[in-house]
């Protein structure tokens, strides 16, 4: 019997678990994948956002949604808030990576520091997840997992070596996990953002040439909207996207054309 696409959509009785989830494009995704029915789990370090987004996406969406201090620096912080999914919901069917900085700067002006600060979280911390869901899902038999790279995955800007660097890891680490999984019914895919109006993008927003600059690059003449995140995640997140595993794929209003 032939399956109706909208019904592929559907997460019902799925688990989300949202690394990074308490605000910004995290947020966003939560929300998209409790509107189609999934529980969820967002974990951030920001305990009262946490709480915030938590009663936002139950009283919202009507879904259980639970919150989890983790700190992705933090091997034993990332192994807790999976065990306590679990522990909540039974299982974790969908991996969202959310959680990153930027530390901007010349090469010359950043540190050793700076550099390793956005390795660790952008880079080590997405990896820790990975290694700690994907057994819960092989036993499950099913998995999504979505990495947040970027459109400086596939190209670059001056003064962004540490952010292009960890984000070309992201697609990279993205392409060969989705290799090893491909036979356990688990796909692994990137999301690539352009420029969207978040916390991590303030500097740019707030200055007005700065914005001018990045404007004059988007093939659309805007930045995104945070809501516009949610469709492409959730089909990344989906039984739609059965058959897409170790993809990138942009939403930047047309910055990156490969």
């Amino acid at each position: 019997m032939e399956r109706k696409i909208l019904d592929l959509f559907k997460l019902n009785g799925q688990t989300a678990l949202i690394v990074g989830g308490n605000r910004g494009l995290g947020l966003a995704m939560a929300k998209a994948l409790a509107e189609a029915g999934a529980n969820i789990c967002i974990a951030a370090r920001d305990k009262k956002e946490n709480g915030n987004a938590e009663e936002l996406i139950r009283s919202t969406y009507g879904v259980e949604c639970m919150s989890s201090y983790c700190d992705v620096t933090e091997e034993a912080s990332v192994v807790e808030t999976v065990k306590s999914t679990v522990d909540r919901f039974g299982k974790i069917d969908i991996l969202i990576n959310s959680a990153g900085i930027n530390i901007r700067g010349a090469i010359e002006d950043l540190s050793l520091d700076d550099f390793n600060k956005v390795q660790q979280i952008n880079v080590t911390g997405t990896w820790l997840a990975c290694r700690e869901v994907v057994p819960v899902m092989k036993k499950n038999g099913y998995g999504r997992i979505i990495n947040m790279g970027s459109m400086l995955s596939l190209t670059a800007i001056p003064d962004r070596t540490a952010y292009a660097t960890s984000k070309g890891a992201i697609l990279q680490l993205t392409r060969a996990l989705a290799m090893e999984l491909a036979q356990q019914k688990i796909t692994v895919n990137t999301i690539l953002p352009g420029p969207f109006a978040t916390d991590m993008n303030l500097p740019l927003t707030n200055d007005p040439e700065k914005y001018k600059a990045f404007i004059a690059k988007i093939p659309m003449g805007r930045w995104g909207e945070l809501y516009e995140i949610g469709g492409l995640a959730l089909y990344l997140a989906s039984p739609a996207s059965s058959f897409v595993t170790g993809a990138g794929v942009s939403v930047d209003g047309g910055w990156v054309t490969v």
